[in-house]
């Protein structure tokens, strides 16, 4: 293994770099789904394959709670604060608009970027709340970067209650994502998007080989498309 600047960093520099001169677009691909339905597993596997495969792919995870909107939603999320519904729904989505310039930066550099969670999840878990609508809930995040693919991960919600730390955060409760779990539905209903269904209740690494299978086919079909805008 290398380190900061050894072969191993320099080989990813330079593969991102022969990417950007050839003019193929790294692909954004978005893993979604109920708490524990394992996306933050398979999104780690996913970009380990990817860069095992030569290709150049990063992780990043929504919430970011690196910086200070991402700070006060990790407060709210571990229950240590409260905010108003509306204003919270605004600061997830903040939260990914201050990433775009980054997103479109590494993107156009030839990185494939793996999204553990999106705009999906901030519509599916806020219009679960009484009284709000879907199309509110989406209007935020109109015109953020658009996936290339969003896989959903499937699985029952007794089993994702039955995993690891379910309950910790504040949505983890079964009554909140059976309603999520409806929201969702009805995203995976638009055609516009590259909604992808996969069982999660499988093997990890039968579920890791799937979704391998999926992005690889996203990035060779993004490498020479424009970059959309989701919900335009």
């Amino acid at each position: 293994m290398g380190g900061p600047g050894g072969p191993a960093t320099l080989g990813v520099v330079a593969e991102a770099g022969n990417a950007a001169m050839a003019g193929r677009r790294g692909a954004l691909i978005v893993l979604e789904g109920v708490d524990r339905a394992g996306k933050s597993t398979q999104s780690r596997k996913l970009v380990d394959a990817l860069c095992a495969a030569g290709h150049c792919a990063e992780l990043l995870r929504f919430p970011e709670r690196s910086t200070e909107i991402g700070k006060l939603l990790s407060s709210y999320l571990e229950k240590k604060s409260e905010v108003e519904d509306h204003s919270v729904h605004l600061l997830f989505s903040a939260n990914r608009w201050e990433h775009v310039p980054l997103i479109k930066e590494k993107l156009s550099q030839g990185i494939t970027l793996v999204v553990d969670r999106y705009a999906f999840s901030g519509v599916a878990f806020t219009s679960a709340k009484e009284n709000f609508s879907l199309d509110w809930c989406k209007q935020p995040d109109v015109g953020l970067p658009k996936p290339d693919l969003v896989v959903f991960l499937q699985l029952q919600l007794a089993e994702a209650a039955a995993r690891g730390e379910f309950g910790r955060e504040r949505y983890e409760s079964s009554p909140f994502q059976q309603r999520a779990l409806q929201c969702f539905q009805q995203l995976l209903g638009d055609s516009s998007l590259p909604w992808k269904t996969v069982d999660a209740s499988r093997s990890i690494e039968d579920v890791h080989q799937e979704i391998r299978v999926l992005s690889e086919g996203a990035i060779r079909a993004a490498a020479h498309r424009p970059l959309g805008q989701l919900w335009t």
